[in-house]
Parts: structure tokens; C-alpha cells; sequence
């Protein structure tokens, strides 16, 4: 695979997610179904409990899900469709969140991830569903195409 701007490998899945960059999350997994990324929460990350707020956990199961799904093939993009997760413990320092592709149909990948603290202890869990859907065109000020959204039809 090539490092082009239209490439997508593990230096550049979660730079291209804005996001993930804002959180800092860092991927250190993506092949084969699978995926791992890395991420310790900043103070502004962290809820009234001083814990990684939960929507922080959420997004991050999130990514770790479709990175997963898209890493068997990572030219075609996914979207999210349903995600359900549980809280288990706190999340608390350095965080690993690792997902699985379980299941995948021609245009649908069934998944999983959990997050693990710095001792291994899970603290959340979830499942999603994802459509593979094609890559928009590039968008912006510098582009001819409009911005659209892809397609969930």
C-alpha cells in the first residue's frame, strides 16, 4: 500500500478523522479484522468524576469498530448504523481499545470492541453495525464537488 493522499493505512486512518486528532487517539492496529488504538484523556476529556467521559469512550469504541471493518479493505468507507455499549468500570488512564470485524456481508460488517486501562481490566464493551459505502470526492473551497454525505440507501 502506498502512503498517497488516497491511501488509508495505520499512519493515516486517524488523521483523516478530525475527531480522533482532537481527542489524540492514536491507532497502532489495522489489518486483517482487527484493530487497536491508544489514548490517555486530557483533563477537558474527563467527566465530574475525573473518569474519561463517556462520550470520549463511546467515540473510541466507535473508531476502533469501524477501523476494524474497513481493514480488510480500506479503500471503502463505512458508517455507523447502530452501536450499543456498556460501561463496565471506570476508564481511567492509559486506554487500549481493541475491535474485531465478526461478521461481514457485501455491504454490511458486524462488529465488535472492548477497552482495557493500563491493567488490562475492561471498562467498556460494544457492538456495531456498518455499511460499506464508496469514498466521497474531496470536498472544500479548493474543490468542484459539493459537499455531500455519503449515502446510507
Amino acid at each position: 500500500m502506498t502512503d498517497s493522499d488516497d491511501s488509508i493505512n495505520l499512519r493515516s486512518y486517524t488523521d483523516q478523522i478530525p475527531f480522533a486528532r482532537h481527542l489524540g487517539f492514536e491507532i497502532t492496529k489495522f489489518e486483517g479484522g482487527e484493530s487497536e488504538l491508544r489514548y490517555t484523556a486530557k483533563p477537558e476529556h474527563l467527566n465530574t468524576f475525573d473518569v474519561t467521559h463517556g462520550g470520549a469512550v463511546m467515540t473510541m469504541l466507535d473508531i476502533a469498530m469501524a477501523a476494524a471493518a474497513r481493514s480488510e479493505t480500506p479503500e471503502i468507507g463505512v458508517v455507523t448504523i447502530e452501536m450499543k455499549t456498556t460501561f463496565m468500570a471506570p476508564s481511567v488512564g492509559p486506554l487500549i481499545a481493541r475491535g474485531s470485524l465478526l461478521h461481514r456481508t457485501a455491504t454490511m460488517g458486524f462488529t465488535e470492541a472492548k477497552i482495557y486501562d493500563a491493567q488490562e481490566r475492561v471498562c467498556a464493551h460494544a457492538t456495531g453495525t456498518f455499511k460499506y459505502v464508496k469514498r466521497r470526492l474531496p470536498t472544500g473551497p479548493a474543490s468542484a464537488n459539493a459537499m455531500r454525505p455519503p449515502s446510507t440507501d
